[in-house]
């Protein structure tokens, strides 16, 4: 079969020629006793562009949400979220092991949590509210970004506010909302190299210098330190340097499936929300649209029985969106 068209994740990327280069010459050290200085370049540079005292290298998303829940999330108390987030959805149940945390959930099928909602959870009786959690983008509503105004308004609220920024730059670049301005409205935020920007592995928290020292530690107690780990962080500033404004194709991209998808079955979502390079839809038989994807060489994923994804990213060209158009026009 030829090249597959591969939109299941943003994730499935290999390393650039660039990145396999700068990891070939990286200068390392032992993270493990902070004397790698790729990485310190690295956190430190990822800080700088979101505007917060530091930064800390981690290698999963995960690992950096269940950070941030163990520095933010109180045990017995209450953290105020939306019910399709990735820390709460997608990571296994972990904040109940990890940090015993209850979480109160609000709707979020448009994609950002309504501040009266958020309110109206704060001010609930029952355990305090320890902290508040957004997802900017978020995956479940089609890649949505988030303005400033909601986040204004939650951030009034007074508590700490988490932003999971896995894909922090497909927002900046789709709203022209720069990553400092969207985490100065949060105390701590994280991103994934791995993910729209290209790189093989890693993620970063960032926040305060307290706040990272703790993470720091947290890092350690989850197994998350590592050792010569310049290695790994040395394609992520090249992600970073490199891979931030051309997420404005793949955007595009995610932009033409969805034309494509409401072309084939209308109703089932509006183009027009599609933003960044995720384009989720409903289809009473998903699995029968990935069998019939698959036939055709383009894979994609389910997120249940009755919802499709599909991601745009850089190893995917204009050739094999048309492909991939072409199958969903014939799609059951």
């Amino acid at each position: 079969m030829p090249d597959l068209v591969d939109l299941r994740s943003d994730t499935v990327t290999s390393p650039s020629p660039a990145m396999r280069a700068a990891m070939a010459a990286a200068t390392v050290g032992d993270d493990g006793f902070g004397e790698d200085p790729t990485v310190r370049e690295l956190e430190l540079e990822f800080a700088q562009s979101v505007g917060k005292d530091d930064a800390v290298f981690v290698p999963t998303g995960t690992m950096g949400n269940q950070i941030a829940l163990r520095l933010f999330g109180t045990p017995g108390q209450r953290v105020v979220g939306g019910r399709s987030q990735h820390l709460v959805a997608y990571e296994r149940g972990a904040a109940a092991l990890n940090s015993r945390v209850q979480f109160d959930l609000v709707d979020d099928a448009a994609g950002v949590l309504a501040p009266d909602a958020v309110r109206a959870a704060v001010d609930a009786s029952g355990p305090p509210v320890s902290a508040i959690v957004v997802e900017n983008t978020h995956m479940e509503a089609s890649g949505v970004p988030w303005e400033l105004p909601p986040l204004d308004a939650i951030a009034a609220l007074g508590l700490p506010v988490y932003m999971d920024g896995a894909r922090l730059f497909n927002a900046s670049v789709a709203t022209g909302i720069t990553p400092a301005d969207y985490a100065a409205r949060a105390t701590a935020v994280m991103t994934c190299l791995s993910k729209g920007l290209g790189a093989p592995v890693g993620s970063l928290f960032a926040g305060t210098t307290d706040d990272v020292e703790r993470a720091r530690l947290e890092r350690k107690r989850l197994g998350g330190s590592m050792r010569q780990a310049g290695v790994l962080a040395a394609p992520g500033l090249v992600a970073l340097r490199q891979n931030v404004d051309r997420l404005a194709d793949d955007h595009a991209r995610a932009r033409r499936l969805a034309d494509a998808v409401a072309d084939r079955w209308p109703g089932v979502l509006d183009p027009g929300r599609i933003r960044t390079n995720i384009v989720v839809f409903r289809h009473s038989a998903a699995d029968k649209v990935i069998d019939h994807l698959a036939a055709d060489g383009v894979l994609a994923v389910t997120l249940g029985p009755t919802r499709v994804r599909l991601v745009t990213h850089l190893d995917v060209d204009d050739a094999g969106i048309e492909r991939a158009c072409r199958s969903l026009a014939t799609a059951p």
